[in-house]
């Protein structure tokens, strides 16, 4: 208990002072995230079609989207902002609506885990407050309600047979987990891709995507980042989103594709 309670304080202190900055760092950032009126960079779009297209949702966990997950007071100004969760649920909704496959890429740190002779600045915070801690992989105790474990709204589709829940990742991309492969067994090369966070773990799933061959789309309100003194982590994502992925859309955009099949 000693120890629980001396992470939650831990918590606080590295994220509670983020909230007060938020709305000073946001505010000259918002006309940013409008779609430019002169585009310089040429159109190009993805064809939905159920059979090798699925949904891949990365970190849909209370950490990332609740106010009581530990990241919160980081990102849950642009959560809020941008509506994930109910963009999250759409998406997980009209997935199942049209049986098309969904891929989960969790976060999960193990004790082993916490033993890394090096660490990236964002490495270091997710550890120093626990985010995404589970006490093994084959432990399930306490798991249910937890800050690793999913969104209570989104488990329904998650428990269904036309989802796949892939090994974790550890830091942002899909590397290290059975993403890629399970992808690949089912057929898939196109992604619609969307989760937290922005401009870490949704951006390094799409970055090894497209260069693992796959065609990806990013919705791009189904996603958001943290708001720091440091900068805007949806803004930085939303650029390197357009520049790369094939489209970039909203969710009620993609919804509306995804049952048209096109």
């Amino acid at each position: 208990m000693k120890n629980s309670t001396k992470l939650v304080l831990s918590c606080c202190a590295v994220i509670g002072p983020l909230v007060a900055v938020q709305l000073a760092t946001a505010a000259s950032d918002k006309e940013a995230y409008k779609y430019p009126s002169n585009p310089a960079l040429p159109e190009s779009s993805m064809e939905i079609t159920k059979e090798n297209t699925a949904l891949v949702i990365t970190d849909p966990q209370v950490d990332f989207l609740s106010p009581d997950g530990v990241a919160w007071g980081a990102v849950g100004e642009s959560v809020t902002e941008h509506g994930v969760v109910g963009n999250l649920g759409k998406l997980f909704e009209v997935a199942s609506e049209s049986d098309m496959l969904t891929f989960i890429s969790p976060h999960y740190y193990f004790p082993h885990d916490h033993k890394w002779q090096f660490e990236g600045k964002l490495e270091k915070l997710m550890h120093g407050i626990s985010m995404f801690d589970r006490a093994g992989e084959l432990d399930l105790t306490d798991f249910d309600g937890s800050g690793a474990d999913y969104m209570p709204e989104y488990k329904k589709y998650i428990d269904s047979e036309n989802t796949v829940v892939t090994s974790p990742h550890k830091v942002y991309g899909p590397e290290q987990n059975d993403l890629v492969l399970q992808l690949r067994k089912r057929g898939i090369d196109k992604v619609i891709l969307a989760g937290m966070s922005a401009n870490l773990c949704v951006q390094a799933h799409m970055h090894e995507l497209i260069e693992q061959g796959f065609e990806v789309m990013v919705v791009q309100d189904a996603t958001a980042g943290a708001i720091v003194p440091e900068g805007d982590g949806y803004l930085a994502a939303l650029i390197n989103f357009r520049f790369m992925a094939s489209e970039v859309l909203d969710t009620d955009d993609v919804v509306t594709r995804i049952k048209s099949g096109t």
